[in-house]
């Protein structure tokens, strides 16, 4: 993983991660109390795959309701 940003509730995650070929690529997290606060994956992101990591946080700030339009990792 590269970087990680968390919504204000700390409840939601989106991870950046960069590839062993070199691309690019994001998925989401929840973190729930039924859960007992474990990260579990939210959506099927990861699969994308971008050329840059600028180009994969653009992606996500599209894709991603919750991440803040001006969002950066």
């Amino acid at each position: 993983m590269l970087e990680s940003l968390e919504n204000e509730q700390h409840d939601r995650c989106l991870d950046l991660f960069q590839r062993p070929d070199g691309s690019f690529g994001f998925e989401t997290f929840r973190r729930d109390v039924e859960d007992r606060g474990v990260w579990t994956p939210a959506s099927y992101f990861a699969a994308g795959r971008y050329e840059s990591r600028d180009a994969a946080l653009a992606a996500a700030r599209q894709l991603v309701g919750w991440l803040p339009p001006g969002a950066s990792a």
